[in-house]
């Protein structure tokens, strides 16, 4: 079974747009339980508080540690949060402006 890739990005691109225009967190949580194994979901979770930790400062071995991923993984998180127009940035930075408020 081949994977249409074009397919994808536009299913993803049709989920994210439906997303973005929910006001409703318990929603969205109550969304991915039902479309996400547990397994799916306690990576996507862990790649997010890797992602955080990561901008906090925390080191990739304490990382590593804290949360039991790979430092593979870490390193990941890690070039993808310092990419010129990191979409992980700009989520942590809308994490940051809406949990100070």
């Amino acid at each position: 079974m081949s994977h249409d890739t074009n397919d994808d990005r536009e299913a993803l691109k049709e989920l994210s747009a439906t997303l973005a225009r929910v006001d409703d967190p318990s929603l969205i949580q109550a969304f991915f339980e039902c479309l996400l194994t547990p397994s799916e979901i306690h990576e996507m979770a862990s790649r997010w508080a890797l992602v955080k930790l990561i901008d906090e400062g925390w080191s990739q071995r304490a990382i590593a540690q804290e949360l039991g991923l790979s430092l593979c993984k870490i390193t990941r998180g890690s070039r993808e949060l310092k990419k010129e127009n990191s979409a992980f940035a700009r989520m942590i930075e809308i994490h940051r402006h809406f949990s100070s408020s």
